[in-house]
């Protein structure tokens, strides 16, 4: 079912509000709004409201990734920031900048085959990691859409390279 995640132009917006919220994200305290409170609201709220809300005051795009865990076997339900590429949705493994990688991107590396759901819509979907320039095209994109991943590929610079996921229709 091609599009069923509703499409994300990948483009800079201009609003004083995303801006000041951007910067709130990039501070401990905005790290530990989205990593503890939003992830865990997040699923809820965006089920909940069919995505018109979400902890990030509808600001950014935010696609709830359902994984298998690696080990456990047990369903995972993530928020995550995401954009569109034609039919795909892409995700960018930043883990805030953190030195390691977020958890969701070592699931979906072992159970590539995931449900999405964002704005009231779901589908299934299959991931793979996209690689050289297109991975490099992606994540100049992804920056329009967030401009905190340029801080978190800085962050990142000596640790590791930002995973870039694209996440096509099953």
């Amino acid at each position: 079912m091609p599009g069923a995640i509703p499409p994300v132009e990948p483009k800079v917006s201009s609003s004083s509000f995303k801006r000041a919220l951007t910067a709130f994200a990039l501070t401990k305290t905005g790290t530990w709004y989205s990593s503890k409170l939003g992830a865990r609201i997040d699923p809820w709220l965006v089920r909940v409201t069919r995505g018109r809300i979400d902890s990030a005051f509808g600001q950014i795009p935010i696609v709830v990734l359902a994984v298998r865990g690696a080990h456990s076997g047990a369903e995972r339900k993530v928020p995550l920031l995401y954009f569109s590429d034609g039919d795909d949705v892409i995700l960018i493994a930043s883990s805030y900048g953190k030195a390691k990688f977020p958890a969701w991107y070592h699931n979906i590396k072992a159970n590539p085959e995931v449900t999405l759901e964002a704005m009231g819509r779901s589908g299934a979907y299959v991931a793979r990691e996209a690689e050289g320039e297109d991975r490099d095209r992606l994540f100049e994109l992804a920056k329009n859409v967030y401009s905190g991943y340029s801080e978190y590929e800085r962050r990142t610079a000596d640790v590791r390279r930002i995973p870039v996921m694209r996440l096509s229709p099953a």
